[in-house]
């Protein structure tokens, strides 16, 4: 019975090699499944060349053009407004500012032009006996003469005689030194250069005032400047007199300014070139943040796309029968999200969006993009 059960035994091991043995040998020799080639669906355009304007990204914070730092360069108290000394407050042209008490100066003011009243008075004889021609212009500027109005200004000497005379009696110092003391006095009033605002107050009234203190800021509201720096390789693109299209922060409000100046230096840090923009609306502020889209030299016989299109080495993919192959291009600007290119025949398929794993060679399929690049590549511009 052993040696049944072990000839059974063997008999069984020796059908399961075999059938094992056939099935491996079965199994290479059948062939595997073709494998299905995946043919990707890509987005196209037709390039039509034509002119494309340079639009040149920018922004900044608006400034006033007309601003004026308010100074005091007398000393005394803050007596009178002709309005509130209030930020907000308007003024209008040569309305007062700020009056500043100047009593005490005044009556040394007065004295001095007593003084050279009483010089005049006293040369009068002896004018009138040596010089007899001039006197009668000298006796005239005396009856004109007022100490209550501005000193008026001193006969034309007509000789050289009469001119050493007046300078003897110490008359022409003595009159420049009382213009000086009134120039001087006039400082005490301070009027509104032009209509505007006052946006900063520093004093009120009845404060006391002194030589070099800042006493405020004075704008006019009217017109407002925005100062942008542009790259230096964009500089040559710019000119003045361009309009420039402007819009907020948020997008919600759209402005039209024009290039005012253009700085001649370069900013050897940032390499950048100021760019200063006229706005004039009355939507705007001081200090509002505005983002610009300069339009600088329109570049003939060029086309735009995506940035994304392009490789290091400025190539990009063009259809031919369904296959894609690469084609250099001259790349004449480039803005965050666009590029400028020339150097495509009008009827070039292109790519109108990148493809993952692209190739020279590669089959695809087309599919023509009726939406704008500026859309496919999320691209936000100004109408």
């Amino acid at each position: 019975m052993r040696k049944i059960i072990l000839y059974t035994l063997g008999v069984i091991i020796l059908v399961v090699a075999v059938v094992v043995s056939y099935l491996l040998v079965t199994a290479e020799d059948q062939k595997k499944p073709a494998t299905r080639k995946e043919v990707k669906t890509v987005f196209i355009d037709t390039v039509m060349n034509s002119t494309i304007p340079i639009i040149i990204p920018a922004n900044g914070n608006l400034a006033a053009k007309e601003r004026v730092e308010v100074y005091a360069e007398v000393q005394g108290i803050f007596r009178y407004s002709s309005h509130p000394f209030k930020p907000g407050q308007a003024f209008r042209k040569g309305e007062v500012l700020m009056r500043i008490d100047a009593a005490e100066y005044a009556a040394s003011v007065q004295s001095a032009k007593s003084s050279l009243y009483n010089l005049i008075t006293a040369a009068m004889p002896d004018l009138r006996l040596d010089y007899p021609e001039a006197y009668p212009k000298w006796q005239a500027y005396l009856t004109d003469f007022d100490l209550e109005n501005s000193t008026p200004e001193l006969p034309e000497i007509s000789s050289e005689k009469e001119r050493y005379f007046i300078n003897g009696r110490n008359i022409v110092t003595t009159y420049y030194n009382v213009k000086n003391l009134e120039q001087r006095l006039y400082k005490y009033v301070i009027r509104a250069p032009f209509n505007g605002v006052l946006t900063e107050a520093l004093v009120t009234e009845g404060s006391l005032v002194r030589p070099g203190q800042k006493l405020g800021a004075y704008i006019n509201p009217s017109i407002y400047e925005l100062e942008v720096a542009v790259n230096k390789s964009y500089s040559d693109f710019l000119k003045v007199g361009e309009a420039v299209k402007l819009q907020n922060l948020e997008g919600t409000q759209e402005f039209t300014g024009m290039v005012a100046r253009i700085n001649a230096s370069v900013n050897q840090q940032s390499q950048t070139v100021s760019v200063f923009i006229d706005v004039q609306d009355e939507r705007v502020k001081e200090g509002m943040y505005l983002q610009a889209q300069i339009e600088g030299r329109s570049e003939e016989n060029a086309f735009e796309i995506s940035r994304k299109l392009l490789n290091d080495q400025k190539e990009l993919f063009i259809v031919r029968d369904s296959v894609l192959d690469i084609l250099s291009v001259r790349p004449v600007y480039f803005s965050d999200k666009t590029a400028v290119i020339r150097g495509i025949a009008d009827g070039t398929v292109i790519l109108a969006r990148p493809v993952p794993g692209a190739y020279a060679g590669m089959t695809v399929k087309t599919y023509r993009d009726t939406t704008n690049i500026a859309e496919a590549t999320n691209i936000k511009q100004l109408p």
